[in-house]
C-alpha cells in the first residue's frame, strides 16, 4: 500500500516512494518555493526575537562543535 500525502507548497496528491527525490513534493518547483519561503522568513519556528549577541554566541557554538 502507498502513502499519499499533500505536497506542502500546492496540495496536490503525492505518493510517499523512495522513487519521488522531492518527497513530500510534488515537484523540485514546489520544494525550491518552500526553501525560498524559510529564506525570507515567510516560513518560520514560533518563539522569541534572539538578542544579537545570543544569535552570535549560538553561531559560534556550532561552529566550534564542527570542528
Amino acid at each position: 500500500m502507498v502513502t499519499t500525502v499533500k505536497c506542502p507548497t500546492c496540495e496536490h496528491a503525492v505518493e510517499w516512494t523512495a522513487d519521488n527525490p522531492y518527497r513530500p513534493f510534488c515537484s523540485r518547483r514546489c520544494k525550491l518555493i518552500d526553501l525560498g519561503a524559510w529564506v525570507d522568513g515567510s516560513n518560520h519556528i514560533p518563539g522569541p526575537e534572539l538578542q544579537d549577541t545570543e544569535a552570535d554566541a549560538l553561531l559560534t557554538r556550532d561552529r566550534d562543535d564542527d570542528a
